[in-house]
């Protein structure tokens, strides 16, 4: 039996995406995402944060770092990887990061909507879940031209 790493996580930018290019032009995106769960405890309401670091590469790096910002609300969906690297003592250290393979942009309709009242130009998808929800979706497709999904 195969085995299967996937992540599917919905949740707000904790900052900005920060993007950089390392060798050959190859764009890369990271930023910090929380999920928060809420439950009783002794009847009363706890709130529990979690935060993940979230690394985006290439075209989907590029699209994430045009339309995502700090507090912006989005589903994403990865896998996780853990890396290691040498701090400044040179000493090893070890981080889980999801790697995103696709994520969709969630919020009202005004969320999408420029000063002017008309709609942003991004690619609206038409899977709308109420009459004030919409999603935007991105994928990284590496058989695209430049990596966009647009």
């Amino acid at each position: 039996m195969s085995s299967v790493n996937k992540v599917i996580l919905v949740g707000h930018l904790g900052k900005d995406p920060e993007l950089r290019y390392l060798d050959g032009n190859v764009s890369v995106a990271s930023f910090p995402l929380a999920t928060s769960e809420t439950f009783n405890k002794d009847g009363k309401k706890i709130e529990q944060t979690e935060w993940h670091n979230i690394v985006m590469w290439r075209g989907l790096a590029d699209v994430a770092a045009k339309y995502l910002s700090k507090g912006r609300l989005v589903y994403i969906e990865g896998k996780l990887r853990t890396r290691s690297y040498e701090d400044k003592e040179g000493i090893r250290r070890y981080t889980t990061e999801i790697v995103a393979e696709s994520f969709n942009i969630l919020g009202r309709r005004t969320d999408f909507e420029n000063p002017s009242g008309n709609q942003a130009n991004t690619n609206t998808s038409s899977n709308t879940t109420t009459q004030q929800e919409q999603s935007v979706d991105f994928k990284e497709n590496d058989d695209e031209k430049d990596g966009l999904p647009f």
